[in-house]
């Protein structure tokens, strides 16, 4: 059965959703389709007073649903029963996200959708596995350290892949024992609402998941600075990243897990499988066309290998399927909006304006909707955008080196440390490199994370602070306290 469908066939959910229910208000964000520019619906605003309302509905949900205190084993069958319900809904939450967004149907059934679901059952098993500690202390006293929820966690997702980061944030929050309001893109929200709203009809109590809508200046800034949200998660650039530290500091401190932008370097070395190589990098900077914060945008290469190398990943990235979200075939994304596909263009014109070889690429491609041509840049001068900046799109530079220590002091940014690529066949360079590579996840032969969802995700410098996935990302949603008894 093919996967292609009417985009005007799909119903979009267009209000908040708080306290188990949709709350309509005033339409003032137009939200647009990348794939064809066309408007899909308008949005409202949760100012201060919208905000409040949906961490009431938290709290109340708490407490009658004493969802903190049952047996943690109820809240693992609480969030089975959810992962259960969006695998049978997997194909309307597809659409959904995928009329949207930038992310294909082909993509979004088996990946987005799914990864969602693998989330939430995965973080619902820490539930009633993960506890505090009973520590050494003096004859004649008990020491230990209890485990808590916060209480009511704060929530803001991108745009780029926004079930997959709604799972996320969702899993280990809930897991822990809170109850979440989060606050999706103002530019992909439907997907996130339909998920709040399937947690409902699988039997979580209302009011445990609340989605508000708006924009990162009213809303975004109303949840971080309200005095009853216990912790703080947010994935977006640094700079937004930096405004959120900088609300938590005048508002009220609290912990906060912070997942910002990259410039991630992959490294070549000439004894590395170079069509591997080229796969996976050609694969970690077409995947949504760029745009995510692990796109492995700078390539490092051996000088002796570099122009094969760039060959190589050339021909995949011309071999792209660029098409409407909605058609099967389709397997390049949109950019996002018009906006950013003049930010991504205007940068690359400065590198070349700059002396930079455009290898390929370096066009939007002509045809409806926002596509921009897989790019690669050469002999980019040292202070140019496109080296230092995060692009957000389908570019890459290549940059040759000689020698080992050449490729690290190529490969360190002053501000992002987000992800790094290894291409080598020698161990011993390989465990040198990973200790020296200024990163909070290193690939060797390989780009991208896996499934397991068990390794943590999180960067170094600006990058970012706190951890997502893995066990840190559910103990980071609970609080400890020491006890000290004398007996």
């Amino acid at each position: 059965m093919s996967l292609s469908f009417d985009p005007k066939s799909v119903a979009l959910p267009t209000g908040h959703f708080i306290g188990g229910t949709y709350v309509s208000g005033p339409a003032e964000i137009d939200v647009v389709a990348p794939s064809d520019g066309r408007g899909l619906a308008a949005i409202p605003t949760a100012d201060v007073g919208v905000v409040d309302q949906a961490v009431q509905a938290a709290k109340a949900a708490l407490v009658t649903s004493g969802w903190a205190s049952v047996r943690p084993r109820e809240r693992v069958r609480a969030l089975h029963a959810w992962a259960d319900l969006i695998e049978a809904e997997a194909q309307t939450l597809a659409r959904i996200e995928a009329v949207a967004s930038s992310r294909p149907i082909a993509e979004a059934l088996p990946g987005d959708v799914m990864i969602a679901a693998e989330q939430i059952r995965f973080f619902a098993e820490f539930a009633d596995k993960e506890c505090g500690d009973l520590v050494p202390t003096s004859d004649g006293q008990m020491g230990f350290i209890a485990s808590e929820p916060y209480g009511v966690v704060g929530a803001i997702t991108a745009w780029n892949v926004p079930l997959a980061l709604a799972g996320w944030k969702l899993g280990p929050a809930l897991a822990a024992g809170n109850a979440v309001v989060l606050k999706p893109s103002e530019m992909t929200p439907f997907s996130t609402l339909y998920l709040a709203e399937l947690s409902v009809r699988a039997g979580l109590p209302a009011g445990l998941i609340n989605i508000v809508l708006g924009d990162g200046p009213t809303t975004g800034a109303a949840l971080v600075a309200h005095p009853e949200i216990g912790k703080i998660s947010f994935t977006g650039s640094t700079r937004a990243g930096a405004a959120i530290m900088e609300n938590i500091a005048r508002t009220g401190i609290k912990p906060m897990t912070l997942e910002l932008g990259g410039k991630s370097p992959q490294l070549v070395f000439a004894d590395a499988d170079l069509d591997l190589a080229a796969q996976c990098i050609a694969r970690g900077i077409l995947g949504n066309a760029g745009q995510g914060c692990v796109a492995g945008s700078r390539v490092i290469a051996a000088r002796e290998i570099a122009d094969e190398l760039s060959d190589r990943i050339a021909a995949r990235m011309q071999a792209i399927a660029p098409g409407p979200t909605w058609e099967e075939t389709s397997t390049y994304s949109p950019i996002i909006s018009e906006r950013q596909l003049q930010r991504i263009d205007g940068i690359v014109d400065a590198a070349r304006a700059g002396g930079a070889d455009v290898l390929c690429g370096g066009a939007r491609i002509e045809r409806e909707g926002t596509f921009y041509q897989p790019t690669i840049l050469a002999r980019v001068a040292g202070g140019s955008v496109a080296l230092a900046e995060e692009i957000f799109g389908p570019v890459l530079t290549l940059q040759p080196f000689d020698t080992e220590e050449e490729a690290l002091e190529l490969s360190r940014h002053p501000t992002y440390g987000l992800c790094s690529g290894l291409f080598t066949r020698d161990l011993s360079r390989t465990m040198r490199m990973v200790r020296k590579l200024e990163a909070g996840a290193v690939w060797v032969n390989r780009y991208g994370r896996s499934r397991d969802h068990i390794l943590p995700t999180g960067g170094w410098k600006a990058s970012g602070l706190g951890k997502d996935l893995g066990r840190e990302a559910y103990l980071a949603n609970r609080r400890t306290k020491s006890v000290l008894i004398d007996l």
